[in-house]
This record gives structure tokens, C-alpha cells and sequence, in this order.
């Protein structure tokens, strides 16, 4: 069984799986989303699949081995502390993990060439945090999925 993410989450054989997983983690958190701000980070998620069609499986592919350096640490303490649904680990931790997520997407965003995604990001990232946390539960449940079959 594998100990670390990098061994669960970057694994050539998994990688693909790990790839779709997280973008269908994505259009559910999307969908999720109701109310004004839920309108507004639809709109921008329909607005950047337009722009680019695929770009959210190619940025989930590209984001992966940051998000998996970030997230290295938490999971590595929740390993340390036996275990069991690193979503609830996540969760508990949420602001922090939020936050570390997040420096890899704003780093990304300021690099980024292209006006148009720096314009919907900038649009979208007010909320940012409170979004991440939401998907916490979702995206360690689905860590804990792959590390089942690492």
C-alpha cells in the first residue's frame, strides 16, 4: 500500500484515473453551488470551458503534482494520526488546507498569459476559500478512494 500522495495521486497507471476523478469532483462542487455567488462561479465555470474546451481536465492534470506537493504535509499528519476519512481529517483543518491549496491556483492565475482566465479567476477567487472548503470532504474521500487501490 502506498504512503505517500505522490505514490497514490502521480502514478502513471493511476494518474488518468485520478485526472477524470478530480474533474468530475469539480463539475459537482460546480452544480452544487446555488444562490448569487453559486450563479456567479457557474457562469465563470461555463465561461472557461468555452474559452477552451477540455481546459478543466488539462488544468486538473497540470494543478495535480502542486496540489499533491501542498497536500503532502496533511496527509502525511493524518497518516501520523492512524487514519481513517481524510476528507473528515481535511475538513477539520479546512482554513489551513484551503489556504495551501490556494496559493498553487493564485500563483498559477498571476503567471497565466491568457486575460481572459486571469478575468474570470479574479472574478471567481473572493469566494475561493469558502468554495475549497466545501469540496474538502469530496476531494478526501476521493484521495482515500485511490489509496485504496495503491
Amino acid at each position: 500500500m502506498a504512503d505517500t500522495l505522490k505514490e497514490i495521486l502521480l502514478d502513471s497507471s493511476r494518474r488518468p484515473a485520478v485526472v477524470t476523478d478530480l474533474e468530475n469532483l469539480v463539475d459537482q462542487e460546480v452544480s452544487d453551488k446555488s444562490g448569487v455567488s453559486g450563479a456567479v462561479i457557474k457562469t465563470g465555470f461555463a465561461a472557461v470551458k468555452k474559452i477552451k474546451p477540455g481546459i478543466i481536465g488539462a488544468a486538473v492534470d497540470g494543478l495535480l503534482d502542486e496540489f499533491t506537493g501542498t497536500l503532502e504535509p496533511f496527509y502525511a499528519d493524518f497518516k501520523a494520526k492512524g487514519g481513517g476519512d481524510f476528507g473528515a481529517y481535511l475538513s477539520g483543518r479546512g482554513d489551513e488546507a484551503a489556504d495551501a491549496l490556494l496559493t498553487v491556483t493564485d500563483a498559477r492565475a498571476e503567471k497565466s498569459s491568457r486575460d481572459a482566465i486571469k478575468k474570470v479567476y479574479a472574478k471567481l477567487r473572493p469566494n475561493g476559500k469558502k468554495n475549497v472548503e466545501e469540496a474538502l470532504p469530496r476531494l478526501g474521500q476521493l484521495i482515500d478512494k485511490h489509496a485504496a487501490t495503491a
